[in-house]
């Protein structure tokens, strides 16, 4: 199986608004992305939304520059990663992977 890859940068990202909106371009959301926790779950599980979906493929999305937006919103950040985590484990295929190197 080969993996779409999608880079999620969060720089400048500094809050849930910001977040939202940075996935739904970064996963070329659909329009009727609520840009709330429960449809961000809703789209990551989804996999015939996925940018690049096609049969037998995986998605890995690479979150780069997230900590700035970890340190300024720590309740949201550990919500967020709920989120990439339960997604992950109800779509076979996802897999999220937080970028250590590069983000200050």
């Amino acid at each position: 199986m080969t993996d779409h890859v999608v880079t999620l940068d969060l720089d400048g990202v500094r809050d849930k608004a910001a977040l939202m909106d940075r996935c739904a371009r970064a996963l070329q959301l659909p329009d009727w992305f609520g840009r709330n926790w429960d449809a961000l779950a809703d789209s990551l599980s989804d996999q015939g939304v996925w940018p690049g979906a096609a049969a037998g493929k995986g998605l890995l999305v690479v979150v780069r520059n997230w900590r700035p937006y970890a340190d300024a919103r720590p309740a949201e950040w550990e919500t967020a990663q709920q989120v990439f985590a339960q997604a992950a484990d109800a779509a076979p295929g996802l897999t999220v992977a937080l970028a250590l190197g590069g983000s200050s």
